[in-house]
């Protein structure tokens, strides 16, 4: 009896070594998301006043927007983007937000934290940061490669890419392929798709 049961409890460790070993191997590849390069190294004031680096975001999966707090274009669908990222990954602590503000001069951290309030901010790893404008307008476009500039003539005085980047627990910029095989770069965070889009790439950098 003795040896009936040892071959039976043998034969279960066998098959569920068959089922768990490529499930743990998957776990700990690489998915099918795009290297990009790493993430422009920053360092900025957030709405409680306190110091953020990208170092902070090493061992997280994070986004990242270029906005302002008075925006009366594209913003406030931005802001709502990013709170459905919120929302779908609310609790975890290896999922994170950035929110970078392109005018400082009003967006002070006391400004950003209300703005953050209002909006409905509750992932501790949601930083609006400000800081420094040249270095923040430095950041957007020779950094990220996102558009960000001053214009009279523009709503709010101000004009921005409406593009979010992903950022992988490493530190890398990371996106998928297009119908045509190209890397996207970025995901379009104006358009329910783009933000579908993240949701599910962001799932996949998760489990890297």
């Amino acid at each position: 009896m003795k040896n009936k049961s040892y071959i039976g409890i043998s034969f279960i460790i066998l098959i569920f070594g068959i089922w768990a070993v490529p499930k743990i191997i998957a776990k700990f590849q690489k998915s099918d998301l795009v290297e990009i390069g790493p993430v422009p190294e920053f360092k900025l004031t957030n709405q409680k006043n306190k110091t953020i680096s990208n170092k902070d975001y090493l061992g997280k999966v994070y986004v990242v927007e270029f906005f302002f707090a008075t925006c009366p274009t594209i913003c406030p669908k931005m802001n709502q983007s990013m709170l459905q990222l919120q929302d779908e990954f609310y609790g975890n602590p290896s999922f994170g937000l950035v929110s970078i503000t392109i005018d400082p001069s009003n967006d002070t951290p006391v400004f950003l934290n209300e703005h953050a309030r209002l909006l409905g901010v509750k992932h501790y790893n949601w930083n609006f940061l400000t800081g420094d404008k040249d270095y923040i307008f430095n950041l957007a476009n020779k950094g990220f490669n996102l558009y960000a500039g001053e214009n009279n003539k523009a709503a709010g005085g101000f004009e921005h890419s409406g593009l979010f980047a992903l950022v992988d627990k490493e530190g890398k910029i990371r996106c998928r392929k297009d119908a045509q095989g190209n890397p996207i770069l970025y995901y379009d965070g104006l358009d329910p798709k783009g933000v579908e889009a993240i949701k599910e790439d962001i799932k996949k950098l998760l489990v890297e």
